[in-house]
C-alpha cells in the first residue's frame, strides 16, 4: 500500500544514511521500525485497578454517623469536626 507521510529533513537524511550504511532500502528500515513500535504497543499492559478488600469491622464508631464536613475534617486536618 502507497502511503505519504511528512518527515523532517533532518530524520529523512539519518534514515537514509542508516539504511545505506546497512544495506536495505529506506522502505524496509520504515517497516522495521513500525513493526518494532506496534510491538511495543501491544507488550504495554494496561493498568487495570485490583480488586481489593481489607479485614475489619467496617467505619469505626467515630466516623459512622459522620457527614461530610467531619469525615473531610479527620482526613484533612486530623480533627473530628
Amino acid at each position: 500500500m502507497k502511503t505519504t507521510v511528512e518527515l523532517s529533513d533532518a530524520l529523512l537524511a539519518e534514515a537514509r544514511n542508516i539504511a545505506a550504511r546497512e544495506g536495505i532500502t529506506l522502505r524496509t528500515l520504515i517497516e522495521q521500525g513500525l513493526r518494532h513500535a506496534v510491538s511495543q504497543c501491544k507488550q504495554r499492559r494496561r493498568f487495570r485497578l485490583r480488586k481489593v478488600t481489607f479485614k475489619g469491622r467496617g467505619r469505626s464508631a467515630t466516623v459512622r454517623g459522620a457527614g461530610w464536613e467531619q469525615l473531610r475534617g479527620l482526613v484533612y486536618e486530623g480533627r473530628g469536626g
